[in-house]
């Protein structure tokens, strides 16, 4: 019943957004009270729910979307995401352009959260598209896949360490072959599919790329435009930090020295918030002060971008309460059931476990911490399995699928101003695709190691 309640609210969902036109907060919110009831939750927790559900997800990337977006914005209007766009533009050419994109994406997102390195690079995304007249989609969805593989695949993201630690895999081999499976995966999604969907969907990769939540973008002459190193150090500086901060924790694991104050102070600057704070203010420097820009005109470009971020962050905080009523309410506890004492293969239940918590759950990382729980006992009975490739199914099931209980699929709806047919029909196709061709790449691996 939980999984019909669950099916019920997407079909409500769909129809009131769809049917309806009803605004898309909205219907999220309505529909939240409504499978809440259908689940059994306590009238008197339900507002509780959906609050910290809302809560929960923007007091996590409310922070980050909000000081990303106003990087970003820095970047682009003093003309930066426009000398970074044009050069990988004449490096890679038009052809290979979405090849250059998958290659920044994968630099960007190894150490960053999805949420944070999409903000920080569809300003750049944008422009290229704008440049070369194309469909900001042609170039989004490649970015989108390589940004879903690294988080879901690959050490320091939460739910791969967290999983690998679990299970007593090697991180470092779990990052390793994490990458060597991420590689072909993302050049099957995000590449191939994409210029596939092309063909299926002219219409929708035809359209002008005019995205509201992005904003209007200037145009600029090269000359004047601030140097390519320069644009490139500002818009990376928040992945130099939390890779430095995340350097010194595999050292400090792996080592086991204590604490002392410079641990602490790298792992304060490392922290994603931190990071991207102490970027917008590296911004305000090159991209403004640096060039003799008022800083009036760029306080005004800060602002702009938080215009434009409003909508967007409640409409991704209407997908985290959704996903907090499916969590509270037992769907997870209930697949779990479903699965207890099954003898099944242990990178295959992984895989299936994970795959359909992301499916009924939404969050990729909830799905991998839970998938864990019902798979380490499984794990003690069948001592000659491969922990890594288990670790690597747990996350690559955790891409399954993304759909309107996902956060990221807000994102990428609203950022890329797709309809929600276009969304699925894109972005939920894509992560399955994801999900299904790195099953095969790590069953590949486990006839060999």
């Amino acid at each position: 019943m939980p999984l019909l309640f669950t099916s019920i609210g997407v079909v409500i969902l769909l129809i009131l957004i769809m049917g309806f036109k009803l605004n898309t907060f909205v219907s999220l919110i309505i529909v939240s009270f409504i499978v809440s009831l259908l689940l059994g939750i306590p009238a008197g927790d339900i507002v509780h729910t959906i609050e910290s559900g809302l809560g929960g997800t923007l007091g996590h990337i409310g922070l980050i979307f909000g000081l990303g977006a106003m990087l970003g914005r820095l970047i682009a209007d003093a003309g930066g995401a426009h000398r970074i766009a044009m050069t990988l533009i004449n490096r890679f050419g038009e052809k290979k352009i979405q090849w250059a994109v998958v290659f920044a994406s994968f630099i960007v997102g190894i150490t960053l959260f999805y949420e944070v390195a999409f903000v920080l690079l569809i300003p750049i995304i944008f422009t290229i598209a704008k440049e070369l007249n194309i469909s900001i989609i042609k170039l989004g969805l490649p970015m989108s896949s390589t940004l879903l593989a690294t988080h879901s695949f690959l050490p320091p993201h939460p739910g791969a360490t967290a999983v690998a630690a679990e299970y007593g895999a090697d991180m470092g081999t779990v990052l390793l072959v994490g990458i060597v499976i991420a590689i072909p995966t993302v050049a099957i999604a995000g590449v191939w599919y994409t210029r596939l969907v092309e063909k299926w969907m002219p219409a929708t990769f035809s359209r002008e790329s005019n995205v509201d939540s992005i904003g209007e973008q200037k145009e600029f002459k090269e000359d004047e435009t601030p140097g390519f190193g320069i644009s490139v150090f500002t818009a990376i500086f928040p992945v130099i930090l939390m890779t430095f901060g995340t350097i010194v924790d595999f050292v400090q694991r792996l080592v086991g020295f204590s604490d002392n104050g410079v641990i602490l102070f790298i792992r304060f600057i490392g922290n994603s918030s931190t990071a991207i704070l102490l970027s917008l203010l590296l911004a305000i420097y090159t991209m403004g002060i640096a060039r003799k820009i008022p800083m009036r005109t760029l306080m005004g470009s800060c602002g702009k971008s938080i215009n434009a971020l409003g909508m967007l962050l409640l409409i991704i905080g209407g997908g985290g309460a959704f996903k907090q009523v499916l969590i509270d309410g037992g769907v997870g506890d209930y697949i779990a059931q479903l699965f207890e004492g099954k003898a099944i293969s242990p990178v295959l239940l992984a895989w299936t476990v994970a795959a359909i918590l992301r499916i009924a759950l939404g969050s990729g990382t909830v799905a991998t911490l839970s998938t864990a729980g019902l798979v380490i006992p499984i794990l003690s009975q069948t001592p000659d399995v491969n922990l890594v490739l288990v670790s690597l199914a747990t996350g690559v099931g955790s891409c399954m699928g993304s759909h309107v209980n996902d956060a990221a699929f807000w994102i990428v709806k609203e950022y890329m101003g797709m309809t929600m047919k276009e969304t699925f029909a894109t972005y939920s196709v894509l992560s399955s695709i994801t999900a299904v061709v790195g099953l095969g790449f790590i069953l590949i691996l486990d006839v060999f190691i």
